[in-house]
Protein backbone atom coordinates (compact mmCIF):
# COMPACT_ATOMS: atom_id res chain seq x y z
CA UNK A 1 0.00 0.00 0.00
CA UNK A 2 1.53 3.15 -0.81
CA UNK A 3 2.15 5.78 2.00
CA UNK A 4 -0.25 8.29 0.93
CA UNK A 5 -3.27 5.53 0.66
CA UNK A 6 -2.15 4.20 4.07
CA UNK A 7 -2.70 7.92 5.56
CA UNK A 8 -6.11 8.00 3.97
CA UNK A 9 -6.99 4.59 5.56
CA UNK A 10 -5.51 5.55 8.73
CA UNK A 11 -6.21 9.28 9.63
CA UNK A 12 -9.75 9.41 7.96
CA UNK A 13 -11.26 6.23 7.96
CA UNK A 14 -10.01 4.76 11.37
CA UNK A 15 -10.86 8.31 12.89
CA UNK A 16 -13.79 8.56 11.38
CA UNK A 17 -14.70 4.56 12.67
CA UNK A 18 -14.11 5.86 16.21
CA UNK A 19 -18.09 6.69 17.49
CA UNK A 20 -18.76 3.26 15.34
CA UNK A 21 -16.14 1.31 18.13
CA UNK A 22 -16.48 3.51 20.63
CA UNK A 23 -20.53 2.43 20.75
CA UNK A 24 -19.80 -0.65 20.13
CA UNK A 25 -17.03 -1.37 22.84
CA UNK A 26 -19.49 0.39 25.37
CA UNK A 27 -22.42 -2.24 23.89
CA UNK A 28 -19.63 -5.02 24.80
CA UNK A 29 -18.66 -4.13 28.38
CA UNK A 30 -22.22 -2.81 29.49
CA UNK A 31 -25.81 -4.35 30.81
CA UNK A 32 -27.62 -5.73 28.11
CA UNK A 33 -29.94 -3.37 26.54
CA UNK A 34 -28.13 -0.11 28.03
CA UNK A 35 -26.32 0.78 25.64
CA UNK A 36 -27.39 0.67 21.54
CA UNK A 37 -24.68 -1.07 19.33
CA UNK A 38 -25.38 1.35 16.44
CA UNK A 39 -27.56 4.46 15.61
CA UNK A 40 -27.56 6.78 13.00
CA UNK A 41 -25.52 9.74 14.25
CA UNK A 42 -22.42 7.22 14.24
CA UNK A 43 -22.76 6.85 10.67
CA UNK A 44 -23.80 10.51 10.19
CA UNK A 45 -20.23 11.73 11.91
CA UNK A 46 -18.32 8.65 9.68
CA UNK A 47 -19.95 10.46 6.62
CA UNK A 48 -19.01 13.85 7.36
CA UNK A 49 -15.06 12.57 7.93
CA UNK A 50 -15.00 10.75 4.71
CA UNK A 51 -16.54 14.07 2.84
CA UNK A 52 -14.18 16.48 4.59
CA UNK A 53 -11.61 14.46 3.96
CA UNK A 54 -12.48 13.91 -0.24
CA UNK A 55 -13.09 18.22 0.02
CA UNK A 56 -9.76 18.84 1.06
CA UNK A 57 -7.63 15.98 -1.27
CA UNK A 58 -9.66 17.77 -4.39
CA UNK A 59 -8.51 21.58 -3.09
CA UNK A 60 -4.75 20.46 -2.89
CA UNK A 61 -5.13 17.89 -6.00
CA UNK A 62 -3.82 18.79 -9.70
CA UNK A 63 -6.01 17.48 -11.68
CA UNK A 64 -5.60 18.26 -15.59
CA UNK A 65 -9.58 17.45 -16.16
CA UNK A 66 -10.99 20.14 -14.42
CA UNK A 67 -14.66 18.63 -14.46
CA UNK A 68 -13.37 15.68 -12.53
CA UNK A 69 -12.24 17.52 -10.00
CA UNK A 70 -16.03 19.68 -10.14
CA UNK A 71 -18.06 16.66 -10.06
CA UNK A 72 -16.98 14.64 -6.98
CA UNK A 73 -16.92 18.45 -5.46
CA UNK A 74 -20.33 18.96 -5.86
CA UNK A 75 -20.85 15.20 -4.92
CA UNK A 76 -19.57 15.68 -2.07
CA UNK A 77 -21.10 18.78 -1.20
CA UNK A 78 -24.36 17.34 -1.49
CA UNK A 79 -23.58 14.33 0.67
CA UNK A 80 -22.61 17.10 3.33
CA UNK A 81 -25.54 18.85 3.22
CA UNK A 82 -27.84 15.19 3.44
CA UNK A 83 -25.70 14.59 6.70
CA UNK A 84 -26.40 18.17 8.01
CA UNK A 85 -29.89 17.23 7.12
CA UNK A 86 -29.89 14.15 8.96
CA UNK A 87 -27.76 15.53 11.55
CA UNK A 88 -31.10 17.60 12.28
CA UNK A 89 -33.97 14.71 12.01
CA UNK A 90 -31.59 13.49 15.07
CA UNK A 91 -31.67 16.42 17.08
CA UNK A 92 -35.19 15.88 16.60
CA UNK A 93 -35.74 12.76 16.88
CA UNK A 94 -34.22 13.20 20.20
CA UNK A 95 -37.14 15.72 21.14
CA UNK A 96 -39.88 13.70 19.79
CA UNK A 97 -38.75 10.13 19.18
CA UNK A 98 -42.30 8.88 17.48
CA UNK A 99 -41.91 11.63 14.17
CA UNK A 100 -38.63 9.66 13.04
CA UNK A 101 -38.26 6.26 12.26
CA UNK A 102 -35.29 5.35 14.35
CA UNK A 103 -34.60 2.20 11.90
CA UNK A 104 -34.80 4.14 8.09
CA UNK A 105 -32.78 6.83 9.80
CA UNK A 106 -30.22 3.90 10.83
CA UNK A 107 -30.44 2.53 7.26
CA UNK A 108 -30.38 5.59 5.44
CA UNK A 109 -26.92 6.72 7.62
CA UNK A 110 -25.39 3.28 6.71
CA UNK A 111 -25.99 3.74 3.30
CA UNK A 112 -24.83 7.22 2.84
CA UNK A 113 -22.21 6.49 4.57
CA UNK A 114 -21.33 3.77 2.26
CA UNK A 115 -21.44 5.67 -0.60
CA UNK A 116 -19.33 8.02 1.29
CA UNK A 117 -17.08 5.74 2.06
CA UNK A 118 -17.39 4.38 -2.00
CA UNK A 119 -16.04 7.97 -3.50
CA UNK A 120 -13.20 8.19 -0.72
CA UNK A 121 -12.28 4.86 -2.40
CA UNK A 122 -12.14 6.07 -6.14
CA UNK A 123 -10.70 9.61 -5.09
CA UNK A 124 -7.83 8.38 -3.12
CA UNK A 125 -7.17 5.38 -5.14
CA UNK A 126 -7.94 6.20 -8.43
CA UNK A 127 -7.30 10.29 -8.36
CA UNK A 128 -3.50 9.33 -8.88
CA UNK A 129 -4.45 7.77 -12.18
CA UNK A 130 -6.13 10.52 -13.44
CA UNK A 131 -3.39 13.32 -12.53
CA UNK A 132 -1.10 11.18 -14.81
CA UNK A 133 -3.28 11.44 -17.76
Amino acid sequence: MKPAKSKWLAYTVIVGLIPIMARLLAWVVTSTGRVTPFIASDFVAFGLVLHISVVNELEHASIKEASMKSILNSISLLFITLYGALCALNVVAEHDPGLIDPTLMFFISVGFSTASMALGVVTFYYLPRIRER
